[in-house]
């Protein structure tokens, strides 16, 4: 499914669950998952298989893939990346940095947000007013859910250009839902990418099989305008690969 939300230059690798018996990491991982339970190293590993396949498709041979100190993944070197996971789901994907300045995925269960307030405490009167709106127009979407996930593949897509987390609050989402796309402002000095100042980040959504999930790509400057026979081809795919 998540190859159907990503521009072409963009490898991916899903899975529907965990392989049978127990989790074993890759070697090199081990120390990444201290006191983790039995849910978590699943999830960690499987999740961590699917990155590794995704780069094996861009011509990376496997190695361990750690994080920093704030526990997002570190990249091979010339390579974004992003990596999710929820119930009975994993994914990653991954882009030469040549080809895309940073990517963002999210995968959550197509369902309304749990606990009272969550939604309050994610987004702000006006996108609440909007979820309404789009309610309307296409009741068979969680909007709430659809918008948590938007948010969370915005974030995955800022951080590595930023160094610093963006707040629920720091950002405005409003989706186009005749396209399944969005489009997220923050209300702060966005990155420079290329020397270009980055005020708002495009993404795409797809609800399929019990699931929401939401896809943010950040084009390099240095390609933002050319066509097919002079870059790499940034459409999104409309068929089987």
């Amino acid at each position: 499914m998540i190859e159907a939300l990503l521009p072409r230059p963009v490898a991916t690798a899903e899975a529907f669950g965990d392989p049978a018996g127990e989790a074993v990491p890759f070697p090199g991982e081990e120390h990444l998952l201290p006191g983790a339970v039995s849910v978590r190293r699943r999830e960690f590993t499987t999740a961590r298989a699917c990155a590794r396949r995704a780069l094996g498709r861009l011509g990376v041979p496997p190695a361990p893939l750690p994080y920093d100190s704030s526990r997002a993944p570190v990249w091979p070197a010339g390579f974004v990346g992003s990596i999710t996971h929820c119930v009975g789901y994993r994914a990653a994907a991954v882009a030469r940095a040549t080809d895309l300045a940073a990517l963002g995925i999210d995968a959550e269960p197509h369902a309304p947000l749990d606990g009272t307030g969550v939604l309050t405490m994610v987004s702000s009167a006006e996108e609440r007013a909007h979820l309404a709106e789009l309610a309307a127009v296409r009741p068979d979407v969680h909007w709430d859910r659809a918008l948590f996930s938007a948010k969370e593949s915005v974030f995955k897509a800022w951080f590595p250009l930023t160094g610093r987390w963006l707040d629920f609050t720091e950002a405005t989402v409003v989706f186009q839902p005749r396209t399944e796309s969005f489009t997220a402002r923050p209300h702060i000095e966005g990155p420079l990418v290329d020397g270009v100042r980055t005020a708002a980040f495009e993404g795409v959504f797809l609800v399929s099989d019990g699931l929401v999930i939401t896809a943010t790509t950040v084009r390099r400057a240095t390609l933002a305008g050319r066509g097919a026979e002079n870059g790499p081809d940034l459409s999104r795919p409309r068929g089987p690969r």
